[in-house]
């Protein structure tokens, strides 16, 4: 999956959930249509070039919820945590985010993958409209779907700590600070 040159995919928790993984579970168009859709858990995290969407040391995928995750080589173990996404507008819950880490055997290694899933709030609503109407079996099942986010965790450490690079000219301005130290004859 390739954007087009100058398109770059870096979504918020908010914007995974809301504008991606919603309108999957509810079934209607996402335009641009770039998140495959990946059963990930045959795959080992470094399988995943060619087969999710990559942007720059992330990929990105729709997958369906499973407690099953384990793949050829190992499996991913919850992390054990689990945080609320929220709307930046209303505060209104919106999704959860769990992490997970992919395990070879019994090593721990640096794959991580977010993986982000609709509140139940949404399977209740559903459930609370289906009395009395025909329309039930229309009810998209919010469960079923997720969108995971993997990464290894030193890659983007790395890209973090140094923050954005400097321009040339940023460059120059710094290295005159460096003057005042200097002295001159």
């Amino acid at each position: 999956m390739n954007l087009p040159p100058g398109f770059r995919f870096f979504p918020t928790d908010e914007e995974l959930v809301v504008h991606f993984l919603h309108r999957k579970a509810s079934l209607l168009p996402c335009h641009p249509d770039v998140i495959p859709d990946l059963d990930l858990y045959p795959y080992d995290p470094w399988d995943l070039p060619g087969k999710a969407l990559q942007e720059g040391s992330q990929w990105y995928f729709y997958s369906r919820k499973t407690q099953e995750r384990v793949t050829s080589n190992g499996y991913w173990g919850s992390m054990g945590l689990d945080e609320p996404i929220f709307t930046s507008s209303t505060q209104k819950k919106v999704g959860i985010k769990k992490y997970l880490t992919f395990y070879l055997g019994d090593s721990q290694t640096n794959w991580v993958m977010q993986e982000y899933s609709l509140p139940d709030s949404s399977s209740r609503s559903s459930k609370r409209s289906n009395r009395g109407s025909t329309s039930s079996t229309y009810k998209p099942d919010y469960s079923k779907w997720v969108i995971c986010r993997v990464y290894e965790q030193n890659c983007s450490e790395e890209e973090d700590d140094d923050g954005a690079e400097l321009s040339c000219l940023d460059e120059v301005f710094l290295s005159l600070d460096d003057l005042d130290e200097v002295s001159l004859p």
